[in-house]
């Protein structure tokens, strides 16, 4: 039963990283949080709260079904952040096009014909491709992947709706975000639970660079979207901290913390991926159009991660794994 005197949320990606997280920070008591999922959505990340959830089972490529959906839960805000080919073993082409382009023009094609208030789109760095500067949202796009230009697409179908429906559509890029509940196959997670036991680390080079960003920090980013959206339709934003780290950096702090005695093999895995010297993103019209700005360093989210993974490591070892 959808209460419609509390705002009306509909997310999908609710079961993966990100969503789960953003999950745990609408169940408010102010929010009727429905969730889009799949017959074979693998729910651990949210299981304990499940009951404060409306669920949803349908395919976003179920234009029909999904109407029937959209219609039933009427959303203000729509969070969309389902997406198939970030990790490497996701390698089905047909599946990337399907769930990222013709999966969201359906969702956006539902939710269009009601209206809402906010619509977030969850774009990727991958969109950029490898830059020799810091990443702007209005650099050419140059992905090298076929779920970069899948996202791209994505982004830019979001784009085109705003404009010509004059809807308040805003396109989040996030840059690796890391934290509670990734997945543990992810580069923090490895880490950290490789140096809890003790176990030596096979790295890519450490001149590897990224642009890390605390979960919770994303999270924020996206709350200020949504209650902004009115003013920022069509809109790009950069989701990053600003300043990229190296893999030596990370591993380095990871260590230190931890008090781990693995040793280090760099160079001990090959890396295929294309060779970055800048991957950092400008946050520069983030900070101007939604006034926020990262509220962790890297130092302060890596120990703030090592303490969630500390307590809850055992409590997961049989389900933290993707599907």
């Amino acid at each position: 039963m959808i209460n419609m005197s509390k705002k009306s949320i509909l997310i999908t990606g609710a079961t993966g990283f990100v969503g789960a997280n953003l999950v745990r920070r609408l169940i408010n008591g102010k929010n009727e949080v429905n969730i889009i999922l799949r017959k074979t959505s693998d729910t651990w990340r949210i299981d304990d709260v499940k009951e404060k959830l409306n669920a949803h089972y349908v395919d976003l490529n179920n234009f029909k079904e999904l109407n029937k959906v959209v219609n039933k839960i009427k959303p203000q805000v729509i969070y969309h952040l389902a997406t198939y080919g970030a990790y490497p073993f996701q390698k089905d082409t047909d599946k990337i096009f399907k769930i990222n382009v013709l999966g969201t023009n359906n969702l956006l094609n539902s939710c269009a014909e009601l209206g809402f208030k906010a619509f977030i789109n969850v774009g990727s760095s991958s969109e950029y491709g490898v830059k020799s500067k810091p990443m702007l949202e209005n650099n050419l796009l140059e992905p090298d992947s076929y779920y970069g230009v899948a996202k791209a697409s994505q982004t830019l179908l979001c784009q085109c709706l705003a404009k010509n429906k004059n809807l308040p559509i805003v396109t989040l890029r996030l840059f690796s975000p890391y934290g509670p509940y990734e997945a543990s196959t992810r580069l923090v997670p490895v880490l950290i639970n490789s140096c809890f036991d003790g176990k030596d680390l096979n790295l890519v080079s450490k001149k590897t660079v990224r642009d890390f960003n605390f979960i919770d920090d994303v999270v924020d980013a996206f709350l200020k979207t949504a209650s902004n959206a009115n003013k920022l339709s069509g809109e790009i934003l950069n989701i990053a901290n600003g300043r990229q780290r190296t893999l030596e950096e990370v591993v380095s702090l990871i260590i230190n913390l931890t008090k781990s005695k693995s040793k280090l093999n760099w160079g001990g895995i090959k890396d295929y991926s294309p060779e970055a010297g800048i991957w950092e993103a400008d946050i520069s019209k983030t900070k101007k159009f939604l006034n926020w700005s990262p509220s962790y360093n890297l130092e302060s989210g890596i120990k703030e991660t090592i303490i969630w993974f500390k307590k809850n490591r055992v409590k997961y070892k049989d389900k933290y794994v993707i599907r």
